[in-house]
């Protein structure tokens, strides 16, 4: 990745994050990662494209951490524990903003935008991931669990930037042993 594109994502990542994919132009991104307009049309033929490139760099960023904890040869209860913990310390990270998928959706509500498309394909993979890790932990079907584990995360998510986040990360660990809990009963 050129210097310039990384600036640019850089910028774009932070201000889209901090204040909201509509709220932010291009000429800020473009003078506050000291490129040119021409630069950013390079890299990206318009905001949309900016946008998408954001949410692919926060999608990879999520898939690198889950494979971390992927390849942690641990038991798939225990790898799940680690992605829960992973979104808890999210939540209480100075200037949580909320989830930025579901925040990005809430902007661009036509499932047939790319932003929104963007979206779907990280939730997609988020809950397959999820839902495959809940399949090894018992022999009820992990579908509905699966759902539960990323319901709580949306939840968890959107209720972490409006209230006490540490009540808020307890509450959302909580559940997930709950998951787990009822998971490892059904299974046995």
């Amino acid at each position: 990745m050129s210097e310039a594109r990384a600036r640019l994502l850089g910028t774009a990542t932070r201000l889209f994050y901090a204040e909201g994919l509509h709220a932010v132009g291009i000429e800020r991104i473009v003078a506050e990662a000291k490129v040119t307009r021409a630069t950013l049309y390079r890299h990206f033929p318009g905001k949309d494209e900016l946008v998408v490139a954001y949410l692919q760099a926060v999608d990879q960023a999520v898939r690198d951490r889950a494979a971390e904890a992927l390849g942690s040869g641990e038991p798939a209860a225990d790898v799940l524990r680690t992605i829960a913990r992973s979104i808890a310390e999210d939540i209480q990270s100075p200037g949580f903003r909320g989830c930025a998928f579901l925040n990005a959706v809430a902007e661009y509500p036509d499932p047939e935008h790319p932003v929104h498309q963007a979206v779907l394909a990280h939730r997609q993979w988020f809950l397959t991931t999820i839902t495959d890790l809940l399949a090894q932990t018992g022999e009820t079907p992990p579908e509905p669990a699966g759902r539960h584990f990323v319901m709580l995360r949306d939840g968890a998510m959107a209720a972490g930037c409006l209230s006490d986040p540490a009540v808020i990360r307890e509450t959302f660990l909580d559940g997930v042993e709950g998951i787990l809990r009822f998971r490892a009963a059904s299974g046995q």
